[in-house]
C-alpha cells in the first residue's frame, strides 16, 4: 500500500485507521518501535523502551517460561496465540485483554518520550495482541495525559527515564533488616529493584511492570526519601551540577494521583502534534 502523508507517527496512525490498515508500521529513532495494525486498529506496539505484553507475563511470573513455550509449539500463529492461551486455562481473557491493552498504552508512552526518525510500513506481522485494538484517538489523549502530569509532578519525562535511582538509608528505608519501612509491599519491591545503574526502564522490564506506573511510584519514592539518584541532565545531556530542589507542588506528604484506569475506545480523532511524533521518511 501507499505510505499516507502524514506530519507524524500519530497523523499517520490516523490515516490508516480511516483506512483499515492491516500491517506494520516500523518506526525509527530511539527508543523507536514496532506498531502492529489490524482493520485500523492499534493491537500491540514493541519497543525496546517499555515492556511487551509477552515480557510483562513472563517477567511477573504470570506464565511461566515453561508453559509459554509449550503454549507457542501448540499455537506458532502469534496472532492467534491470545486465544490459546485462555482456551487452556494459562490467563482469563479479560486478564489477557488488561496485560495487552495496557502494553500498548506503555508502548506508546515510551515511544513518545523522544522523536522518532521516521517510519516505513511492511506486511502485517504476527504478535501477542489485544482484541479488536486500540483505536488513534484515546492512545493520543491518554499519551498526553501522562506527559502532562509527569511534567507537571517532576519535570520533563524524557529526564526522569534518562534517572538512575538507588536506595536510601534511613527510616524509610533502613539497613537493619534490608527491607524497607511503610512501605506498600509494591513500593517495597521496587526500591529494592534500584541499584544506582538501572534507569526506570531496566527496572519496569525486570519487574515485568508498565513503564509510566514506575515512574510514577519512583517519584512517590523520592518524595519519601526511600529513593534518590543523581541530578537532572542539562538540555544538551550534560550532567546538571545543580541540586533539585523540589518545589512546593512536590512536598512530601502530597498524594500522587492513581494512573486510573485504561482510556475507553472510541472513533474518530487524531493525535496532538507532540505526540510521537516526527515527519516520516
Amino acid at each position: 500500500m501507499k505510505t499516507p502523508s502524514a506530519r507524524n507517527v500519530p497523523a499517520l496512525l490516523q490515516a490508516l485507521h480511516q483506512e483499515g490498515f492491516s500491517g506494520t508500521v516500523r518506526v525509527s529513532g530511539t527508543p523507536g518501535g514496532t506498531i502492529h495494525l489490524r482493520d485500523g486498529l492499534i493491537g500491540a506496539i514493541e519497543t525496546p523502551g517499555a515492556p511487551t505484553a509477552t515480557s510483562t507475563l513472563l517477567a511477573s511470573g504470570r506464565i511461566d517460561d515453561d508453559a509459554w513455550l509449550a503454549a507457542c509449539a501448540a499455537e506458532p500463529d502469534l496472532d492467534r496465540l491470545d486465544l490459546h492461551l485462555v482456551a487452556t486455562d494459562l490467563i482469563g481473557g479479560a486478564e489477557l485483554e488488561v496485560v495487552c491493552t495496557a502494553a500498548v498504552f506503555d508502548g506508546a508512552f515510551a515511544m513518545a518520550l523522544s522523536p522518532p526518525a521516521g517510519w516505513e510500513l511492511t506486511e502485517r506481522e504476527p504478535t501477542l495482541r489485544t482484541r479488536p485494538g486500540v483505536e488513534p484517538r484515546p492512545l493520543a489523549e491518554e499519551t498526553t495525559r501522562r506527559m502532562a502530569l509527569l511534567s507537571r509532578l517532576w519535570g520533563p519525562a524524557g529526564e526522569l527515564a534518562r534517572v538512575r535511582p538507588e536506595p536510601v538509608p534511613g527510616p524509610e528505608n533502613p539497613e537493619a533488616d534490608g527491607r524497607p519501612a511503610r512501605l506498600t509491599r509494591r513500593h517495597r519491591e521496587l526500591v529494592e529493584s534500584t541499584n544506582g545503574r538501572r534507569t526506570p526502564r531496566d527496572i519496569a522490564f525486570a519487574g515485568g511492570r508498565g513503564l509510566y506506573a514506575v515512574m510514577l511510584d519512583l517519584i512517590r519514592l523520592e518524595r519519601r526519601g526511600a529513593v534518590r539518584w543523581e541530578n537532572r541532565t542539562t538540555p544538551d545531556g550534560r550532567p546538571s551540577t545543580a541540586p533539585r530542589v523540589p518545589s512546593a507542588q512536590t512536598a512530601a506528604d502530597e498524594p500522587l494521583p492513581r494512573a486510573g484506569p485504561l482510556p475507553r475506545r472510541r472513533p474518530g480523532g487524531g493525535f496532538p502534534s507532540g505526540d510521537l511524533g516526527a515527519r516520516g521518511g
